[in-house]
Protein backbone atom coordinates (compact mmCIF):
# COMPACT_ATOMS: atom_id res chain seq x y z
CA UNK A 1 0.00 0.00 0.00
CA UNK A 2 1.35 3.41 -0.94
CA UNK A 3 0.50 6.63 0.82
CA UNK A 4 -0.46 9.67 -1.20
CA UNK A 5 1.23 12.35 0.91
CA UNK A 6 -0.66 15.09 -0.95
CA UNK A 7 -3.82 13.83 0.77
CA UNK A 8 -2.18 13.65 4.22
CA UNK A 9 -3.33 16.85 5.91
CA UNK A 10 -3.23 16.31 9.68
CA UNK A 11 -3.28 20.00 10.61
CA UNK A 12 -6.20 20.80 8.31
CA UNK A 13 -8.04 17.66 9.45
CA UNK A 14 -7.46 18.39 13.14
CA UNK A 15 -8.55 22.00 12.68
CA UNK A 16 -11.75 20.97 10.89
CA UNK A 17 -12.58 18.38 13.54
CA UNK A 18 -11.93 20.87 16.33
CA UNK A 19 -14.20 23.44 14.68
CA UNK A 20 -16.98 20.89 14.24
CA UNK A 21 -16.63 19.85 17.88
CA UNK A 22 -16.64 23.47 19.03
CA UNK A 23 -19.77 24.17 16.96
CA UNK A 24 -21.52 21.12 18.44
CA UNK A 25 -20.57 22.20 21.96
CA UNK A 26 -21.68 25.80 21.31
CA UNK A 27 -25.08 24.68 20.01
CA UNK A 28 -25.54 22.35 22.99
CA UNK A 29 -24.58 25.07 25.49
CA UNK A 30 -26.63 27.86 23.92
CA UNK A 31 -29.71 26.02 22.62
CA UNK A 32 -29.57 22.66 24.39
CA UNK A 33 -29.77 21.08 20.93
CA UNK A 34 -27.82 18.31 19.25
CA UNK A 35 -26.02 19.38 16.10
CA UNK A 36 -27.67 17.04 13.62
CA UNK A 37 -28.02 18.54 10.16
CA UNK A 38 -31.14 16.55 9.23
CA UNK A 39 -32.92 17.74 12.38
CA UNK A 40 -31.85 21.33 11.81
CA UNK A 41 -33.12 21.18 8.22
CA UNK A 42 -36.36 19.47 9.27
CA UNK A 43 -36.95 22.25 11.81
CA UNK A 44 -37.05 24.83 9.02
CA UNK A 45 -40.44 23.53 7.88
CA UNK A 46 -42.36 24.95 9.73
CA UNK A 47 -40.17 26.84 12.21
CA UNK A 48 -41.42 27.16 15.80
CA UNK A 49 -40.53 30.84 16.02
CA UNK A 50 -38.62 33.51 14.14
CA UNK A 51 -35.60 32.93 16.41
CA UNK A 52 -35.71 29.20 15.61
CA UNK A 53 -35.73 30.11 11.93
CA UNK A 54 -32.79 32.52 12.39
CA UNK A 55 -30.33 30.16 14.05
CA UNK A 56 -31.25 27.28 11.74
CA UNK A 57 -30.71 29.42 8.63
CA UNK A 58 -27.45 30.78 10.11
CA UNK A 59 -26.25 27.21 10.64
CA UNK A 60 -27.09 26.16 7.07
CA UNK A 61 -25.49 29.35 5.73
CA UNK A 62 -22.32 28.54 7.68
CA UNK A 63 -22.17 25.03 6.22
CA UNK A 64 -22.30 26.48 2.72
CA UNK A 65 -20.15 29.57 3.34
CA UNK A 66 -17.33 27.77 5.18
CA UNK A 67 -15.84 25.90 2.22
CA UNK A 68 -16.41 28.90 -0.06
CA UNK A 69 -14.44 31.14 2.32
CA UNK A 70 -11.71 28.52 2.72
CA UNK A 71 -11.16 28.23 -1.00
CA UNK A 72 -11.77 31.91 -1.76
CA UNK A 73 -9.21 33.38 0.64
CA UNK A 74 -6.44 30.82 0.42
CA UNK A 75 -4.55 28.68 -2.01
CA UNK A 76 -6.45 25.62 -0.82
CA UNK A 77 -8.56 23.92 -3.47
CA UNK A 78 -11.31 21.36 -3.13
CA UNK A 79 -11.49 18.84 -5.94
CA UNK A 80 -15.07 17.94 -6.78
CA UNK A 81 -15.70 14.60 -8.43
CA UNK A 82 -19.20 13.63 -9.51
CA UNK A 83 -19.99 10.16 -8.21
CA UNK A 84 -23.57 10.00 -9.45
CA UNK A 85 -25.80 11.85 -11.88
CA UNK A 86 -29.39 12.09 -13.03
CA UNK A 87 -31.68 9.38 -11.64
CA UNK A 88 -29.03 7.73 -9.47
CA UNK A 89 -28.32 11.03 -7.72
CA UNK A 90 -32.01 11.61 -6.94
CA UNK A 91 -32.48 8.01 -5.80
CA UNK A 92 -29.45 8.33 -3.51
CA UNK A 93 -30.81 11.58 -2.05
CA UNK A 94 -34.19 9.93 -1.44
CA UNK A 95 -32.54 6.97 0.29
CA UNK A 96 -30.43 9.25 2.50
CA UNK A 97 -33.53 11.19 3.52
CA UNK A 98 -35.41 7.96 4.20
CA UNK A 99 -32.48 6.64 6.24
CA UNK A 100 -32.29 9.75 8.40
CA UNK A 101 -36.02 9.52 9.07
CA UNK A 102 -35.87 5.81 9.96
CA UNK A 103 -32.67 6.23 11.99
CA UNK A 104 -34.01 9.26 13.86
CA UNK A 105 -31.05 11.35 12.77
CA UNK A 106 -28.08 11.62 10.48
CA UNK A 107 -24.37 10.94 10.68
CA UNK A 108 -23.64 14.34 12.19
CA UNK A 109 -26.17 13.97 14.98
CA UNK A 110 -25.37 10.36 15.81
CA UNK A 111 -21.70 10.28 14.83
CA UNK A 112 -20.51 13.53 16.34
CA UNK A 113 -22.91 14.33 19.16
CA UNK A 114 -24.35 10.91 19.98
CA UNK A 115 -21.03 9.10 20.22
CA UNK A 116 -19.53 11.86 22.35
CA UNK A 117 -22.46 11.37 24.78
CA UNK A 118 -21.86 7.58 24.71
CA UNK A 119 -25.39 6.99 23.39
CA UNK A 120 -25.98 3.29 22.67
CA UNK A 121 -28.61 4.20 20.06
CA UNK A 122 -26.06 6.41 18.28
CA UNK A 123 -23.41 3.69 18.44
CA UNK A 124 -25.81 1.29 16.72
CA UNK A 125 -26.80 3.93 14.15
CA UNK A 126 -23.18 4.72 13.30
CA UNK A 127 -22.36 1.01 12.98
CA UNK A 128 -25.33 0.71 10.60
CA UNK A 129 -24.27 3.79 8.57
CA UNK A 130 -20.72 2.53 8.18
CA UNK A 131 -21.79 -1.02 7.33
CA UNK A 132 -24.28 0.21 4.74
CA UNK A 133 -21.63 2.49 3.24
CA UNK A 134 -19.09 -0.34 2.97
CA UNK A 135 -21.71 -2.58 1.39
CA UNK A 136 -22.80 0.13 -1.07
CA UNK A 137 -19.22 0.81 -2.18
CA UNK A 138 -18.56 -2.91 -2.59
CA UNK A 139 -21.71 -3.40 -4.66
CA UNK A 140 -21.10 -0.32 -6.85
CA UNK A 141 -17.41 -1.09 -7.47
CA UNK A 142 -17.49 -4.86 -7.83
CA UNK A 143 -20.96 -5.84 -8.97
CA UNK A 144 -21.88 -2.98 -11.35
Amino acid sequence: MTINWAEFTPLMSFSGGALIGAAALFLMLTKGRIMGVSGILAGLLPPNSSFELFWRLAFIFGIIAGPLLLTGFSLYTIEAVAVAKDGVLYLAALLVGLGTAIGSGCTSGHGICGLSRLSLRSMMAVATFVSAGVLAVFVMRHLF
